[in-house]
């Protein structure tokens, strides 16, 4: 399998939808977006593929992430992000041009006037981590080490930065996953669970997984 991993482009946005919608559901009911969006699939990605080239970058920008191909198609992807610079803040800066772009208005969730709300079972990003966000892979090429590879990228990528830990958040209960980030030395350090986030996604929480770097 000729498998190549690159930094994604502005010509990715389609893909990295697929990417962002595919990892918040994670096998679940529904993913985030859907919920946080009250949209159908469609306009989720439409939103999303917008979302991922804002002239203001955050963590679902397309800089923030690595693609691999096989044979020239991108077949997997994650993010990976400084939380201080490209956090949330930086996303709720740029999210009235993606809401203007598809002609859409934010939820009251969005605004942070859900209650409860879906974004509160979201782990804090750790003091210093290097965040790792919306690891996903098309279904046929799963199973390939592909994922892993992306992993071992995205991490190295934080070292060169300079950081010493780094973050991914998983579902409570997604054991392929937690098993997954396991063997890159993840450990789980604390969980948040909300009968309201499991109603509506289908999981419990979310826990927050901590390794060195």
């Amino acid at each position: 399998m000729d498998m190549k991993i690159r930094s994604a482009r502005g010509d990715d946005a389609a893909f990295l939808a697929w990417l962002i919608l595919t990892a918040g559901r994670a096998e679940g009911k529904r993913g985030i977006w859907e919920v946080v969006l009250n949209e159908p699939e469609d306009k989720c990605l439409s939103f999303l593929e917008v979302l991922s080239v804002t002239q203001r970058p955050h963590l679902f920008h397309h800089s923030c992430y690595l693609v691999a191909e096989v044979e020239g198609r991108p077949v997997a992807g994650l993010g990976g992000y400084d939380p201080d610079v490209l956090g949330y803040p930086s996303l709720r800066k740029a999210l009235p041009e993606a809401f203007g772009k598809v002609q859409m208005h934010p939820t009251d969730e969005m605004k942070g006037r859900g209650s409860p709300g879906i974004l509160e079972c979201i782990p804090a990003s750790f003091k210093g981590a290097w965040v790792i966000d919306s690891v996903a892979t098309a279904g046929e090429f799963r199973r390939k080490g592909i994922a892993n590879s992306l992993l071992g990228a995205i991490l190295e990528k934080g070292r060169r930065l300079g950081f010493r830990i780094a973050q991914i958040n998983i579902y409570i209960g997604n054991r392929a996953a937690q098993e997954a980030y396991e063997k890159q030395g993840f450990k789980i350090v604390d969980e948040k669970r909300d009968p309201y986030f499991e109603r509506e996604v289908g999981f419990p929480g979310m826990a927050r997984m901590l390794c060195e770097l």
